[in-house]
């Protein structure tokens, strides 16, 4: 094991003036569900974290993100959190086939750290992305932090994770400033 630094950007948004654009109305017919925040969906929460990030880069920044058990625990961690925003945390669900079994392929949690939405663990496994699904998960955030009273949101992404800045970049964010994050990784 080494020591490496992970570069990291914060990057912001600015709700005041925000509205949402939802432009995927086919989402719903082609098996998509959007789930609000619910006590018992914290394994499907886990689950959809665990298969977004497993085989990420994300999974070396944050180890516990490549285990079953380390996402369990994080979602256990965040949702009973005081400062835990229910509005801004959403679930996706798919079905392949009407009356099949859904399961859990996108995931995003908010916190409320000193009057900033926080982003927490946006995440599409990897068979569902493309789809716009980031995006709308994102959106519906937004709108739990507006509906909550918050003004801005924040969220952190490691710098090389180009689709990802990309992603937040087109739907207004701006890049704060760099932070790092210190890792002990394999091989290094």
């Amino acid at each position: 094991m080494g020591m490496t630094y992970f570069r990291r950007y914060r990057m912001e948004l600015n709700l005041r003036d925000w509205t949402p654009h939802w432009d995927a109305p086919d989402l719903e017919q082609r098996g998509y569900e959007w789930v609000p925040y619910d006590d018992g969906l914290i394994r499907e929460h886990a689950a959809a974290k665990y298969h977004s990030f497993r085989s990420e880069m994300d999974a070396d920044v944050f180890p516990c993100l490549s285990r079953r058990d380390g996402c369990l625990r994080l979602m256990r961690e965040i949702t009973g959190r005081a400062s835990f925003v229910p509005n801004a945390t959403w679930l996706i669900r798919y079905r392949d086939r009407v009356g099949g079994r859904p399961i859990p392929v996108g995931t995003i949690q908010g916190l409320d750290l000193d009057e900033w939405g926080a982003v927490q663990n946006l995440g599409v496994v990897p068979e569902h992305r493309g789809n716009g699904l980031g995006a709308l998960l994102m959106m519906r955030s937004a709108a739990g932090f507006q509906s909550a009273g918050l003004k801005r949101m924040h969220l952190e992404v490691t710098t090389a994770n180009t689709p990802a800045v990309r992603l937040y970049e087109r739907l207004g964010f701006r890049q704060a400033k760099v932070v790092y994050k210190a890792c002990e990784v394999a091989g290094v």
